[in-house]
């Protein structure tokens, strides 16, 4: 990698975390995480045996960060670097590692088949470079990658590949960096917050971030599908056809590919609002709809000093919690 943190995605729920088990091994666990979004900045520090030993949050005014692929993210930086001041003060954190949880649209991600993929990266990268150069908004050479190799539907080889920016990357690098904290991960805090899907069978997430709606589908340790779209209102507008307008195309092609059904969704971001959605999304894919880190809470999976992040629904500190332990 070029940038000077390791830059990783990954989904560490139940098999899948088995199935990624040496991939992850390498990754830092820093004792300070940052879960930087649209309208809020997060920070949490853990104990040396992974609990959670504080937590503070700052809120942030409307436009002062845009979250973009290829433009400049931080409109505002000396708000941006006020808030993250402010936090690292009420931590107490200084010449400290980071794990830097990024907003969606920073990362793309995209789920890939081939026939046959060659083992060494130094021919998988170039390959996978290639590939999806008409993919992305931005020029092969000036891009980071990551990714990971999982079992497909069928014969051949499906890969996981992330790809951001590089330029991007090193904006929210050098926000932690001007804290006097060392970024060791970068990671999109949806891919962090998926480690609190029960995926035993098919399960969608729908994550709402400011304008950024991320969509998942994980069954059985495989990632089927991935999409980050900007939703045309921000959740206190949003309205439940909206939300599935936007749902639709990555549960159809799930349904198309794998011959069968969503047989739960979990939904972030959207509040007290949920209650609002859950019937129209329940008539729509005939299963389950409750809110992904209070089922979480609830079937036991959040550890109980991580219960105040998760009554917050900042659901990525609570997935990279759950990763670190």
């Amino acid at each position: 990698m070029s940038s000077s943190a390791t830059f990783r995605q990954g989904i560490y729920q139940s098999e899948f975390a088995r199935k990624v088990a040496r991939w992850l091994e390498a990754m830092p666990h820093p004792p300070i995480a940052l879960e930087i979004c649209q309208d809020r900045i997060a920070a949490a520090r853990w104990t040396r045996t992974g609990g959670l030993d504080s937590y503070s949050v700052e809120d942030l005014p409307a436009g002062a960060l845009m979250p973009s692929a290829v433009e400049t993210n931080i409109v505002s930086p000396v708000v941006v670097k006020s808030a993250i001041a402010g936090l690292m003060a009420r931590l107490r954190a200084k010449d400290e590692d980071v794990a830097l949880l990024v907003p969606d649209p920073v990362i793309r991600v995209f789920v890939q088949h081939f026939e046959q993929f060659p083992r060494s990266p130094q021919e998988a990268e170039p390959m996978l470079r290639w590939k999806l150069k008409k993919s992305v908004p931005f020029e092969a050479d000036e891009t980071v990658i990551s990714y990971m190799r999982q079992a497909p539907r069928e014969d051949g080889v499906d890969v996981v590949t992330a790809l951001a920016r590089l330029r991007i990357i090193r904006e929210y690098e050098a926000l932690a960096e001007g804290a006097g904290l060392y970024p060791g991960v970068v990671l999109s805090s949806s891919l962090a917050a998926i480690t609190l899907l029960d995926d035993r069978h098919p399960a969608l997430l729908a994550r709402v971030s400011g304008l950024a709606l991320t969509t998942a589908i994980v069954r059985e340790g495989v990632l089927c599908g991935y999409r980050c779209t900007e939703l045309p209102a921000h959740s206190g507008e949003l309205t439940p056809q909206m939300l599935l307008e936007e749902i639709f195309p990555v549960a159809a092609y799930y349904q198309d590919t794998w011959r069968e059904g969503i047989q739960s969704v979990r939904v972030a971001g959207l509040g007290s609002r949920l209650p609002e959605f859950v019937r129209p999304l329940e008539d729509e894919f005939h299963c389950e709809v409750r809110s992904l880190v209070h089922t979480a809470v609830s079937e036991g999976r959040v550890p109980e000093e991580a219960q105040p992040l998760a009554e917050r629904e900042i659901e990525g500190l609570v997935g990279w919690m759950l990763h670190r332990s």
